[in-house]
């Protein structure tokens, strides 16, 4: 009886021939030593795609323990950057010579950032879901950086609506022309001096980049830090009184539709010469109504990301 097991993926002819994009496997949790921008490493509980293509129109399949094998050996001996990246695309196409000249990776996970409250100094942390895709297609590779960022939209429509009816009640309550400046600072402060709000709602800005193919990093972490400069409302983390105070100011100083704030990230993009193209949506949850409000835009490239 023979000892050498059968390796059907290898000897076995395809049933019906044909070349294949894509094969591979999807949902490998590992865990993962994960750096941007020089910082210290940190473990990241991952979900991994690897793909490589069947250009072979008779080879039966791919060896997807190979593939298996790479990652766990990156999660237990390194730390993914970008040019492990390109390491791993490396040992795909290797570990499958005559069968693939493509290949693809992708990690999905939270990470994890300690975030300062606006006033008080407190941290706390903050979750960013984050996505990065790595693709080799005849010698050149891709590298894509995707993120959520959630932020508080407050409706211009709302506030306009809102300044009226307070304005209203003032007319109303203050019908004499001499009125002392101490009997409006008491009124504005009570119940009756703000007899609306507008709505404001917790929205999430979904970001793709693909960086510049002479990058050698993955900058997360300033991306994150300038797309919520732009925003200017990101959600907080710890916060004490004073701080939901000032959350409450930069609300107020920046009402946003939908359209407002796919605009203030398209221009915060527009100006990094590291990002070759971009795709960006913005859902505003809204709390007017049960629908959402959504923007999109893209760089614009003919040959990039489509809306």
């Amino acid at each position: 009886m023979s000892s050498v097991m059968p390796d059907i993926a290898h000897s076995g002819r395809a049933q019906t021939e044909g070349k294949l994009n894509w094969v591979g496997m999807s949902q490998i949790e590992m865990p993962m030593l994960i750096a941007f921008e020089g910082q210290q490493p940190s473990r990241v509980s991952a979900r991994i795609e690897a793909f490589v293509s069947l250009d072979d129109p008779q080879t039966k399949g791919i060896h997807m323990s190979r593939l298996y094998l790479i990652l766990d050996q990156l999660s237990n001996q390194q730390v993914l950057d970008y040019p492990a990246l390109n390491a791993i695309l490396d040992q795909f196409i290797e570990s499958h010579q005559d069968l693939s000249e493509h290949a693809q990776v992708r990690f999905d996970f939270d990470y994890h950032l300690r975030r300062q409250s606006l006033v008080s100094g407190k941290t706390g942390w903050k979750a960013y879901p984050t996505s990065i895709v790595a693709t080799r297609h005849q010698q050149r590779t891709e590298i894509e950086l995707s993120v959520e960022v959630p932020y508080s939209s407050t409706c211009p429509c709302s506030a306009a609506l809102a300044r009226q009816l307070i304005q209203q009640a003032f007319s109303e309550q203050f019908s004499q022309e001499q009125v002392s400046r101490d009997e409006v600072q008491q009124w504005l402060g009570s119940t009756q001096g703000i007899v609306a709000t507008p709505h404001s709602q917790r929205s999430i800005a979904q970001v793709k980049v693909k960086l510049d193919s002479k990058a050698t990093d993955l900058p997360l972490i300033e991306l994150i830090d300038q797309l919520e400069d732009s925003l200017k409302t990101p959600v907080q983390a710890a916060v004490k009184r004073e701080d939901e105070q000032e959350f409450a100011r930069l609300n107020g100083q920046n009402l946003m539709f939908c359209e407002d704030a796919a605009r203030r990230l398209q221009h915060c993009l527009n100006r990094r010469p590291d990002i070759e193209d971009f795709w960006v949506r913005v859902n505003h949850l809204e709390s007017l109504h049960a629908h959402n409000a959504i923007g999109i835009v893209t760089k614009g490239l003919s040959q990039g990301y489509q809306a």
